[in-house]
C-alpha cells in the first residue's frame, strides 16, 4: 500500500499539469487566496492550494502535507519578524501600537514582549544573541544588552538625525547594516511626523570603531535588506520610486556594481507589486514579502513561486527549531508555513 507521502507527492505531480502549477507565462494564475477558515477549525485539503509553483523549480520547496497557519491576529501593522534560536521564540513589531510581540514555539503562546518599543520596525539578532531593533519613534538603531540596558548603535549621520531606520542585518564580521527611509516621519501613525534632515540611505556601523558609513543613497525608499548565503552580495528592496529589488557585489565593507535584481508584479495580473522585507534561503533563493503574499525568486532573478495570503505581507523570517518554518508578518496577523529549505542566516 502506498504511503501517505507518496500519495500526496503523486497528487502534487498530477496537480502540476493543472493551470495553477503551470508557469505564469503560460497560464495566468489568480493572486486571490483560497477562501478558508483561518481559525484552523475546519480541515484543509492537502496540498495547500495557496502555495503555488509558478515554475517547476519551486516544487522542491513545497511540503505537500502542511498548511499555511495563522498564529495570531490583532495587530495594526505587523513588521520585522526575527527568530531567537536560544529562546525558541519569534519577536515581531506592531508599529502603530508601539509594541513588540513574541510567539513562543513550545506552546504557541503570544505575549507582549516590549512596551513601549520606540515604534520599532525591523528586528534581528546578532551573533551573540542580542536583539537589534530599528526604532521609528526615536529615529535610531538600538541593541538590547543581556542586562536589559539599551545601547544606541546609530541615531545621527554627520550631525543630522536619521529619518526612520527600517530593516537591519548583521554581517559575520560584526558590521551592522540598516536602511533608513522616511516612512516613520511622514505622519503620526508609525512614529512622529517630522522633517527630513538627511537623504534616505543604507548604512553600515563598524563593530569595533562604531564608525558609521553611508553605503549608498541612490534610492529614496530603501526598505528590506539581506545578504546572499555566502555574504558576497547585498540585496535591498526599494519601496520608493524605483519599486524594485537591487543587488550589489560586496567589496569588503563597501559595495560595487549595483543593478536591478528584479522588478515584481502581481502574478496573473501584471499589476505592479513591490517587495518589503526580504530573506534568502540556503540555496540562494530570495523570499520576499510582496503582494499577493510572498514571492520567491532564484539567485538569477527568476520568480518561481508564491504564497497567497489574505493580507498584505510586509516582512518574513525563517525560524523554528530546524529553521524550516517561514514566518510572515502580514498587516493584522502573523502566519507561518513549513518549507523544504532553511534560512541562510540567523534572523
Amino acid at each position: 500500500m502506498p504511503s501517505r507521502r507518496s500519495f500526496l507527492t503523486a497528487a502534487l505531480g498530477s496537480a502540476a499539469a493543472s493551470p495553477t502549477f503551470l508557469s505564469a507565462q503560460q497560464t495566468p494564475v489568480s493572486p486571490v487566496p483560497t477562501p478558508r477558515d483561518w481559525s484552523g477549525q475546519q480541515p484543509l485539503q492537502y496540498p495547500d492550494p495557496d502555495i503555488v509553483a509558478l515554475d517547476p523549480r519551486f516544487r522542491r520547496y513545497i511540503v505537500t502535507n502542511t498548511p499555511i497557519k495563522r498564529l495570531y491576529t490583532g495587530t495594526l501593522w505587523s513588521e520585522g519578524p526575527a527568530w531567537n534560536g536560544v529562546g525558541r521564540y519569534l519577536v515581531w513589531s506592531d508599529i502603530p501600537n508601539n509594541v513588540q510581540m513574541r510567539w513562543t514555539e513550545e506552546d504557541s503562546r503570544v505575549t507582549v514582549f516590549r512596551n513601549p518599543s520606540g515604534y520599532s520596525n525591523g528586528n534581528t539578532f546578532d551573533f551573540e544573541g542580542r536583539e537589534l531593533s530599528c526604532e521609528h519613534g526615536n529615529r535610531r538603531v538600538v541593541r538590547y544588552e543581556y542586562d536589559g540596558t539599551v545601547t544606541v548603535i546609530a541615531d545621527k549621520f554627520q550631525g543630522k538625525r536619521l529619518n526612520s531606520p527600517n530593516d537591519i542585518v548583521v554581517h559575520p564580521d560584526g558590521g551592522i547594516w540598516f536602511t533608513d527611509p522616511p516612512y516613520g516621519i511622514t505622519g503620526n501613525y508609525e512614529g512622529f511626523k517630522a522633517d527630513k534632515e538627511i537623504k534616505e540611505a543604507v548604512y553600515r556601523v563598524d563593530p569595533k570603531t562604531r564608525r558609521m558609513d553611508m553605503i549608498t543613497d541612490e534610492m529614496n525608499g530603501p526598505n528590506g535588506i539581506c545578504f546572499s548565503p555566502d555574504y558576497k552580495k547585498l540585496y535591498v528592496a526599494d519601496t520608493g520610486t524605483g519599486r524594485e529589488i537591487r543587488v550589489w557585489d560586496l567589496d569588503g565593507t563597501a559595495v560595487r556594481n549595483g543593478k536591478r535584481f528584479i522588478q515584481l508584479d502581481i502574478p496573473g495580473t501584471g499589476a505592479p507589486s513591490f517587495a518589503d522585507g526580504i530573506r534568502c534561503d540556503v540555496d540562494g533563493n530570495m523570499w520576499a514579502g510582496a503582494r499577493p503574499g510572498v514571492q520567491v525568486i532564484t539567485a538569477n532573478g527568476e520568480r518561481i513561486g508564491m504564497i497567497r495570503l489574505p493580507e498584505t505581507c510586509a516582512n518574513i523570517s525563517f525560524g523554528g527549531t530546524k529553521r524550516n518554518r517561514l514566518f510572515m508578518a502580514a498587516s493584522q496577523s502573523l502566519y507561518v508555513v513549513y518549507v523544504q529549505t532553511t534560512g541562510a542566516h540567523i534572523a
